[in-house]
């Protein structure tokens, strides 16, 4: 018997919100936002150790919702399209949270206790001073 074109569609709709449904899915692309960030900046800003990250991580870039990018010994991770953000956000306003509370989350920090080069600290040499 031949899927119904209904069907094929909807497993095709379910399969992205299945890969984010978890709440710690949602956080780490709430900490990712809309610009990059790496496991060491994702462990800082939710206090998770780096291995439980990784996986979420790892399930997320399976479902094609990450992309990732290698920088020396850093990798990092973005949104493959920020249109996630909006349907978080959207989930959020029919859960009735208020949008701009959960935009707020959304991270644009610099973590000064991050290692990473986008977070860590610039040295200015003391004799340029």
């Amino acid at each position: 018997m031949k899927k119904q074109p209904i069907l094929q569609i909807s497993e095709k709709i379910a399969a992205p919100l299945e890969a984010i449904a978890a709440p710690q899915r949602i956080a780490i692309l709430l900490a990712i936002g809309k610009g990059e960030a790496c496991v060491c900046h994702l462990e800082t800003a939710l206090g998770w150790r780096q291995a439980y990250i990784s996986q979420h991580l790892m399930a997320l870039r399976k479902a094609d919702i990450l992309q990732d990018r290698r920088e020396g010994r850093y990798v990092f991770y973005k949104l493959r399209n920020a249109s996630f953000l909006d349907l978080i956000l959207a989930a959020a306003t029919l859960s009735g949270l208020s949008a701009d509370s959960v935009s707020a989350l959304v991270n644009t920090q610099v973590y000064p206790s991050c290692e990473c080069p986008q977070c860590a600290p610039l040295l200015i040499p003391a004799n340029s001073l």
